[in-house]
């Protein structure tokens, strides 16, 4: 479970710090050039992804509060 989280929170920072997969003009999508909106579909990924991380680490806490007490 920890692993998928960590997995969920690293995904965005190789993704961006791998700048050579998306330093380019080209496919443009509605005129904006792939450089600017692939970063900005990062933000909406990122944002998804710590969210799904917040709620595997809840369930994750609760999981092992359960089973400490039983």
């Amino acid at each position: 479970m920890r692993v998928v989280i960590a997995l969920c929170l690293v995904a965005p920072f190789v993704a961006m710090l791998w700048v050579s997969s998306y330093a380019k003009v080209d496919p443009a999508f509605i005129g904006i050039p792939f450089f600017y909106w692939y970063q900005m579909l990062w933000v909406l990924i990122s944002t998804a992804l710590t969210m799904v991380a917040y709620k595997l680490w809840q369930r994750d806490q609760r999981s092992r509060k359960g089973g400490a007490s039983a």
